[in-house]
This record gives C-alpha cells, structure tokens and sequence, in this order.
C-alpha cells in the first residue's frame, strides 16, 4: 500500500489546480498514509548472513601463507559446525584480536568485514616476528583509513588512493588524492525507489562477485554486489563527463573502484543471531496538545512552479528516525531559500533598492508555516523525486531570519546532533555528516553551510563520537567561501538500500522533531491560496544552493 500511495500521490504541486485538487486527491486515498497526521515508520530488512561461506573464503584466503593458517583455528568439519558456537568457530575472535590493530572496533559488525587489507600477510608477519610494518603497507596502495566506524547494523568505512601511489592504473595522475566509501550492512531500508536496481555488470570482476552491478546515481560511480549474504555498496564521488582538471571523471573513478574491489579480504566481524523484518507503515508517535502557532504544509506540496519541470513533489510521510531537531532553539523555519514570496526582498535571486525593503514586523514571525522543498528544481540528482532532478534536503532558518537576512548574523544560532552518532567531515570540508548505526537503523545526516574552520577548530572531524543535542557548529552562509549563500541551515537525510546511500526526504522528519522540541503537534494546511514564486528554471543548471554530497576536502568542488 505504500508504494501504491505514494505513486498516486507523487507529483503535487501547489499550483492554483493543485491547490483545489488536493483535499479530492486525500479523500480518493482514504486510508493511504498520504493524509495530515499520519506520519509512519519506515520499512527495514535485515540480510540472513551466510557465516560459514565467510569462513570458507577467510581459509582459502589464508591458506596461501601456512603460518597464516596455522594461526587461525579452522576445526575440520566446519562447514557442519555452528557458526555461533565459539569453540567450534574460533577464528572470527582470533582474527578480530589481530586486525583490531588497525580497525579497533572491527569485532562489532555482525556482517564479515571486506576490506582492502592484505590479512594473510598481515598474519604471517605477526607470527614470524617480521620488522614490524606500517598498516597501510598491507593496504594495496591506499592509505590508512579516514574512517572506520562498525556497530549493530555493518560497517562503513573511507579509505583513499593517495597521489602517487604505486598501482597498475591505466588512468591519468590525479589531481587530488581519490576517496572510496564503503558500505555493508546487515539492514537495508525498503524505499519507493524509481531507479532501484539498474546497472550493468562488470565481467571482469563476476569471478569474485557474480552479481556485481555498476551504475553512475546521484554523483556517485557505484559497485553493488552481495556477498555471504550481505550486500555490499563500493563508491566515489565523480563527475559524468570528461574530466576536468581538478574534478574526477566516473570513467577515471572506475579503474581505481575496480583495483580497491579486487583488494577486498575478509578482515574480521563477529556472528549474530538473525533478525526478523521490522513492518513499516506504523504510524509515529506525536504529542497530543495543538501548537497555536506551528503549521505546515504537507509533504510534497511545494511552491507553485518551484520543482523541475512542474513535475511535482513526493508526499513522502516516512519518518526516517525519532530524533532531536537539528537547531538548538525554536522557533525555526522550513520553507524554500530560493523560491520565496516576490514580495520578499531577501531572496537570493532578487536585490531590492532600500525603500523597496519590507518593514520589519517582529509580530510576524510569532506565526509560521513550513513548506517542502525536497523536489525544487536544483543541479542534483535525486531519484526520489517526480523529475529526478532536486534539492536532496530542507533548507532550515532561525528566527531572526524570516524577516530581513541582515537580522540573522552567522555564527549565532548553534546547531546539534540529531542522534548519538560518530562523526564524517575531513579538515576544511563544508559538510558534515553524522552517521548513526544501531540495531534497527543504518542512517547519516548531513549539515551544510557551516562555516569550515571554526568547524576544524571545534574537531568536528572523521570519527568522533558525539551525543544527541551535542553542539557541532552554527548556522552560517559558507558555500565555497563566506557569504557563497544567505544564512541558513541545509539538512539532509541518506538511508542505505542495496543502492548505497540514497537521498530520501527529511520534511516529515523534521516536521515530527520539532513537534517534539515543541512539545506540540503542529497542524498541516492544504487550503492556503498558492504562494506565489518565480518562473522555473528551464532545466538544472549552475551549483544550486550548496554543495554535492561530498565526505571529505579532497572530494568538495
């Protein structure tokens, strides 16, 4: 039924016929989620592990290097013993002891760890008391990992081919060092997803992967693959055109994806019981008290002829995570920062004369209405949405922003965690991604135009862990350098499917986080009169409002 609601309802926009079409459209979907209040769960699968095929790779892999093999305890017979047996299946804990050098909480995925590390070797050299090596020599040319962070639901990790490296790459020299992500997981989120699934396979890796998919989505050169059971995603962020001189092509990015894939051993990770499927579609929890002053519009209504081509929003009602709001006070702003009201002087794409300024009427940010902005037409991909081109997040304003843009400084309203979570950003870069992986969720959160350095001051970087309600950063105006945009806040959600990290809309949310900051419901509106807003843009052009969905420095524009 979700599927089937949500396609039914995919392409609303506040039009002046949409508008006058949308309590019909409601009251045809009687009982679809799709209807004010009903704010549901999202629907998750976890993987049934194949735990002694993992074992059968990790013995052939070792067995190259006797005294690799003679370290590790494979009991004959083991294709017949009980993988969750410890004395039966020792090796997992012997491996985990040996390769937590490098990848310290690598015991706590319960998914097998392929990385791009030499174990056998690695092995060998401990037994035989070799000279001591540094890590990265057993890592086929790529540097210590930027990131490994592993808990109840897989493992992520971002290592990158640095310049230089001595690998048989038929591509040119690299302007900048390449950055590869990895992903596998036990749970993957069941999505509405248009483009799930294409690709086409690489013959030259099937011996090792069979089902191996690769595809160019949403700026990403990607590998999908499932292996033991599991499904892994390998990416890097490219460009699909000729390269540039400081920008990776996807053809460039290939060879270096296909040289880290042939690299992957099994390193480590620890059985688990499996886990049942978690149903979606219930509805989320809410407080009961009405606000007096909170609305906002529906999912996937957007302002009249802001989405691409008029194609629309996607009532999207999932809340994808019970989490905190992301600014530290209230009241705060959801609603578009470049389709705004033509009578609005501040908006990007207008300048005004200062008689023409609006007075400022301090009354009128005590009421506010919240709109969704997913689907504005923008120069990114996003496959969730009707033209499969948009804005990949919601653009947040503190409350000294809803007037004039010169009321609201950067620097002055605090942002926070949204959940307990480790973070991802590298020095310099001007997003910041908290990833959350716990039992039931396996989720990231991006926020952008923060200001980089006092971001780097702060230690917002590569795998600290940090609380809910944690400070982070500030609202600022940082897009490429200071004062690239207006001052607000640009988040994001990206859930992981056998797709990789796939941009999914944060609007509902958002709309239930801030009920909850609130302590009330607020209450949606569909029969406003249409918000007036510029033409459309004919096609997606320029940089849009913030930056591509980048992880670290070396991978920003």
């Amino acid at each position: 039924m979700r599927g089937l609601c949500s396609s039914r309802l995919g392409s609303v926009d506040r039009g002046v016929a949409g508008a006058a079409a949308l309590a019909t459209t409601f009251a045809l979907l009687a009982g679809c989620p799709a209807r004010a209040g009903d704010f549901v769960v999202p629907n998750v699968t976890f993987a049934r592990v194949d735990w002694r095929a993992a074992v059968d790779q990790l013995r052939s892999e070792v067995a190259a290097r006797p005294e690799a093999a003679g370290f590790l305890a494979f009991p004959s017979g083991e294709g017949r013993a009980d993988p969750f047996n410890r004395r039966h299946a020792p090796a997992w804990a012997e491996l985990n002891a040996l390769t937590s050098e490098a990848f310290p909480t690598i015991a706590n995925s319960p998914v097998p760890v392929l990385l791009p590390f030499d174990v056998p070797s690695f092995i060998a050299d401990r037994m035989t008391a070799a000279p001591s090596l540094a890590v990265t020599h057993y890592q086929s040319g790529f540097g210590a990992a930027d990131l490994f962070a592993s808990g109840p639901s897989g493992y992520d990790a971002v290592f990158t081919l640095p310049l230089g490296a001595v690998v048989d790459l038929s591509s040119r020299e690299f302007a900048k060092p390449v950055e590869v992500q990895l992903t596998g997981s036990l749970l993957t989120y069941n999505i509405d997803d248009p483009g799930a699934g294409k690709g086409e396979p690489v013959k030259t890796l099937t011996s090792l992967y069979p089902d191996i998919r690769r595809f160019i989505r949403e700026g990403f050169v990607r590998y999908s693959f499932t292996k033991f059971g599991v499904p892994y995603v390998v990416s890097i962020q490219c460009l699909d055109s000729v390269p540039r001189a400081r920008r990776l092509a996807c053809r460039e990015a290939s060879p270096v994806a296909e040289h880290f894939l042939r690299s992957l051993r099994v390193a480590g990770g620890m059985p688990a019981r499996a886990r049942l499927p978690l149903p979606g579609g219930d509805l989320v929890e809410r407080p009961v008290q009405l606000s007096p002053d909170f609305a906002y519009h529906p999912p996937g209504e957007l302002i009249a002829r802001s989405s691409y081509r008029g194609l629309g929003g996607k009532p999207d009602w999932t809340v994808y995570a019970q989490m905190r709001f992301p600014l530290q006070e209230a009241p705060a702003y959801v609603t578009s920062q470049r389709y705004l009201n033509k009578d609005d002087c501040g908006r990007l794409d207008v300048r005004c004369k200062a008689s023409e300024q609006p007075p400022i009427d301090e009354a009128a940010t005590a009421a506010y209405v919240w709109q969704d902005s997913f689907c504005e037409s923008r120069s990114f991909e996003v496959w969730q949405c009707p033209g499969g081109w948009g804005h990949q997040g919601q653009d947040i304003r503190p409350a000294n922003c809803a007037v004039r843009a010169e009321r609201c400084p950067p620097g002055r309203h605090p942002t926070v965690a949204v959940r307990d979570g480790v973070l991802v950003r590298a020095k310099t870069n001007q997003a910041a991604f908290v990833l959350v992986n716990e039992r039931n969720e396996h989720i990231r959160f991006r926020y952008m135009h923060m200001e980089p350095g006092q971001m780097d001051a702060d230690g917002v970087l590569f795998g600290r862990r940090v609380g809910e309600g944690e400070r982070i950063g500030a609202v600022s105006n940082y897009l490429d350098r200071e004062n690239g945009t207006n001052t607000h806040l640009h988040f994001d959600i990206q859930v992981f499917t056998r797709d990789g990290w796939i941009w999914v809309n944060p609007y509902a949310t958002l709309v239930a986080s801030y009920e909850q900051l609130l302590g009330a419901r607020g209450k949606p509106v569909s029969d406003l009169p249409p918000i007036a807003a510029p033409l459309p843009l004919p096609r997606p052009e320029g940089t849009g409002d913030h930056a591509e969905a980048v992880l670290t420095s070396r991978t920003s524009p």
